[in-house]
């Protein structure tokens, strides 16, 4: 689930990290008003996306008529996909220096990794691509944690001046916070150094991990609902897990890692997902809606089937997948690897039942799946 700032901000003041004081703005008139309150303000897109300040969604205001005037420009923009509805009218901070904080979970280290650099207010990608040693990873083995100690070696020497505890302080916290809210990505860019010491979150991207959301009520309650596409709602009406992709080649298989890695052997043969089903865990009984839904994605090539018999067992995936097959009547190449529990009856229903013949693995399932979708495309130009 992501956070919106207006919505992440309060979350880190929570855990003792100085933000600067704002409001919430649905109309220029009232973003108005909040200066008028607040004084020199920033008025600042509120959407579940990046790059706000490049986009133009991010404008500074010295009165109420500018700040009502920058919130004009702003409402209504498209950023990132998202329409902005909403804005965060925030008071102006005296800035000294601009630095990058964040906590994320790291695949290589199987765990949270905490950055830092020195140069915020700017891309982290493209500070650690053009000067690398200004970023700085700590690892974390969460059965220590990260505390204040771990903080000031981690910033030490690198020109902070004065500020340097205070930084190292704010960087624990903001560690504290990603484990308090079960967080995936706990970003701040730029955590500023003030004109008088103090510092201060200027900015704040929170996601956190859905699993821990019902845990999460009170902090999940603030967080910005996924945006679904009409596919993807109806998927999750059917308690069926769709996501729907911009490529050509269909993805219906049992379980998030066995989808996952299909869409990578697409991907390595030079194919592009079009959209995946999963039907694993509870919804192994629902073949029949999981092959409509994955069908109804426009633009289709071809469709991987790809069965992996464990809990959900093959054959019962397989005649809800049959039952729905002469209602559908899939009208593009359908490419079938079947394995595990249940397989040798879920290969017997298909060669009685369509007359064909499972490919030996998922590799050659999904090259020949990519090559077809290849083709579809080839004809349709």
């Amino acid at each position: 689930m992501n956070f919106e700032e207006h919505a992440a901000k309060p979350l880190l003041a929570g855990a003792g990290i100085a933000v600067p004081e704002g409001r919430l703005a649905r109309t220029a008139d009232e973003a108005e008003r909040a200066a008028a309150e607040l004084g020199p303000v920033m008025v600042k897109a509120q959407v579940a996306a990046g790059k706000r300040g490049k986009a133009g969604g991010i404008k500074p205001a010295d009165t109420p008529e500018e700040a009502a005037d920058a919130a004009a420009a702003i409402l209504g923009m498209e950023i990132g996909g998202h329409r902005v509805e909403s804005l965060l009218v925030e008071e102006k901070t005296d800035i000294a220096s601009e630095l990058y904080a964040a906590v994320l979970t790291d695949a290589a280290s199987r765990g949270p990794l905490v950055m830092f650099s020195s140069e915020g207010g700017m891309d982290i990608e493209e500070v650690a691509a053009a000067s690398p040693e200004k970023v700085k990873k700590a690892a974390v083995d969460i059965r220590a944690g990260f505390d204040a100690r771990a903080a000031r070696a981690m910033v030490a020497g690198l020109g902070l001046g004065p500020a340097e505890g205070a930084v190292a302080e704010a960087l624990a916290k903001i560690y504290a916070a990603y484990v308090a809210y079960d967080a995936e990505l706990l970003e701040i860019n730029p955590l500023a150094v003030t004109g008088d010491g103090r510092v201060v979150a200027l900015d704040c991207k929170l996601v956190m991990d859905d699993s821990a959301i019902m845990r999460q009520a009170d902090a999940a309650s603030r967080g910005t609902p996924e945006v679904l596409t009409e596919l993807e709602a109806r998927g999750e009406g059917l308690g069926i897990k769709y996501i729907e992709l911009d490529g050509d080649v269909g993805v219906l298989a049992n379980g998030a890692g066995l989808t996952m890695t299909t869409m990578d052997v697409i991907s390595h043969h030079g194919g592009r997902p079009a959209d995946f089903c999963e039907i694993g865990g509870a919804a192994y009984t629902k073949g029949k809606a999981a092959l409509e839904l994955v069908l109804s994605k426009p633009g289709l090539g071809s469709l991987a089937v790809i069965f992996c018999g464990a809990i959900a067992r093959c054959e019962v995936m397989m005649e809800g997948l049959l039952d729905a097959w002469a209602e559908s009547e899939p009208r593009i190449p359908v490419f079938f690897s079947i394995a595990g529990t249940g397989d040798e009856e879920a290969i017997a229903m298909l060669k009685r039942r369509l007359g064909r013949e499972p490919y030996p693995d998922m590799d050659a399932a999904c090259r020949a799946a990519v090559a077809a979708a290849v083709g579809a495309a080839g004809g349709d130009a």
